[in-house]
This record gives C-alpha cells, structure tokens and sequence, in this order.
C-alpha cells in the first residue's frame, strides 16, 4: 500500500501544475475526481489512526495538570 501523504503530496504537485499551465481543458469532473481522492485519502487515514489518536489525546490529558 502506498504512503498516504506521499499520495497526497503527489496530487497536490499535480494541481499546481495543472493550473500554472493554465491548461482550458482542465474540467470540473477533474477537479472532482481530484477532491474526492483526496477525501477518500483522508478518509483512510482517519479510519486507520483514529484509535490511535484517541488514545494519545487521552495520554496528553491525563498528563495535564489540574482538575479533570
């Protein structure tokens, strides 16, 4: 399976290209497949490292002090 944020950087490289080349035949069903592989790249992240988040944010507050 390939890095999500490597992915993620690859699609964004390849936006700014297409717009500083300022290409008319650039559509609004690219930019959609662009958006939603970006959602879904998203998506998988937070479904992967979700749990993992959580119990970290739960480490941090535990660790603060003061009343919880």
């Amino acid at each position: 399976m390939q890095n999500p944020f490597v992915t993620l950087a690859t699609l964004v490289a390849l936006a700014k290209d297409r717009v500083a080349q300022e290409e008319k035949g650039a559509t609004a069903v690219e930019y959609g497949l662009l958006v939603g592989l970006i959602a879904a790249v998203i998506i998988t992240l937070v479904a992967t490292l979700g749990g993992q988040l959580a119990g970290l944010f739960e480490q941090v507050v535990e660790a603060l002090p003061g009343d919880a």
